[in-house]
């Protein structure tokens, strides 16, 4: 399967076939230049070294697992190492990984010396439903996620099925949630695949069908001026949970990503019908209902989301199946969101 991101001159290909991170070479020049390629340590070392052994011109960079390593800190070292291993203007960065590694990878290809190649190669499926297109790379400054980054489109995007097996089931599902997010405000055949027997089973086209609907939204809207932020939907709040409850840094238990995004998502539905129907969701992927955060640390973190504008917040709410609106609220109306009053 292909798709193409339709951009004009940033215009790339999103190529999804099992064992494609083998073809790398066929789909952009490695020949005669530096290939820097970015994993992390929670990444299986194959797909890193199946991407270096393509390129002559080669190295690894490995990054501590998880949300920390989207940090100043490790921003600065990625970039050292670049430099170490004389990279310039013609060579290309490769970020083989999660959703960390993609936004940490694409950042760097994107500031250094004002902009390099960058191909992404998602190997997790929240990563491969969502964040490997559409040209967000950012890192986190503390607790507050992807306030520092850039859009920098890659060159091509390779999503090879054949990496999922390798993940643990609740990574499995963590990322399945964002699935379950575009089909609830945009794609009501993606959605009743959640409702099948073994939506698990339909992965291929859950990941297909979501990468479809975010195309459609990013060609329309690259740099998120409008439209482009129904894709926040759960996340407000989401972000919120994370902060408090989520696994990052040393916090080591905890809530993944797509888990608070899908516990963010419940109170934005505003159908009761529609809600029971994704809660039987929850249920049968395993994902939480319940948050057990402390809800004023989460208020406390929602202010500071990157989409408040001084005492106001924009939100993104699902009225029914298939269709979003976007809010602008009082910060003061967010504690009835989180059913503080």
């Amino acid at each position: 399967m292909k798709l193409t991101m339709q951009l004009k001159s940033r215009s790339y290909d999103i190529i999804l076939k099992a064992g494609c991170l083998a073809n790398l070479h066929q789909f952009t020049n490695v020949e005669n230049r530096k290939v820097f390629v970015l994993t992390d340590s929670g990444v299986p070392r194959q797909y890193a070294e199946t991407i270096a052994a393509q390129c002559p011109h080669s190295t690894i960079y490995t990054i501590p697992q998880g949300e920390g390593s989207k940090c100043l800190k490790v921003y600065g070292q990625v970039l050292q190492a670049m430099l170490e291993f004389d990279m310039d203007r013609k060579d290309l960065l490769v970020a083989v990984g999660g959703g960390v590694v993609g936004d940490l990878g694409g950042f760097c290809a994107a500031s250094y010396m004002r902009g390099i190649d960058f191909v992404n190669c998602p190997t997790t499926v929240l990563a491969q439903v969502d964040s490997s297109i559409g040209g967000k790379t950012a890192i986190d400054l503390g607790e507050t996620k992807n306030i520092v980054g850039a859009f920098w489109q890659p060159k091509v995007v390779l999503v090879d099925f054949d990496t999922l097996a390798t993940l643990p089931h609740r990574h499995v599902v963590n990322g399945l949630a964002e699935a379950l997010k575009t089909g609830l405000i945009g794609d009501a055949q993606l959605f009743a695949l959640f409702e099948s027997k073994d939506p698990e089973a339909q992965i291929e086209q859950i990941v297909y069908r979501s990468l479809k609907f975010k195309k459609k939204i990013v060609e329309q809207d690259e740099r998120e001026g409008s439209v482009r932020a129904c894709l926040n939907f759960g996340h407000t709040i989401g972000h919120g949970i994370e902060a408090v409850r989520g696994i990052r840094g040393r916090r080591t238990t905890g809530l993944y990503h797509g888990e608070c995004v899908a516990l963010g998502m419940l109170p934005m539905i505003e159908d009761p019908a529609l809600v029971k129907r994704v809660r039987a969701i929850y249920r049968t992927l395993g994902l939480p209902t319940r948050t057990g955060a402390n809800k004023a640390k989460v208020l406390e973190y929602m202010q500071h989301d990157k989409k408040t504008r001084g005492d106001h917040i924009t939100v993104i709410k699902c009225p029914g199946l298939g269709c979003w609106r976007a809010d602008t609220i009082s910060t003061t109306e967010l504690p009835q969101l989180l059913g503080m009053e």
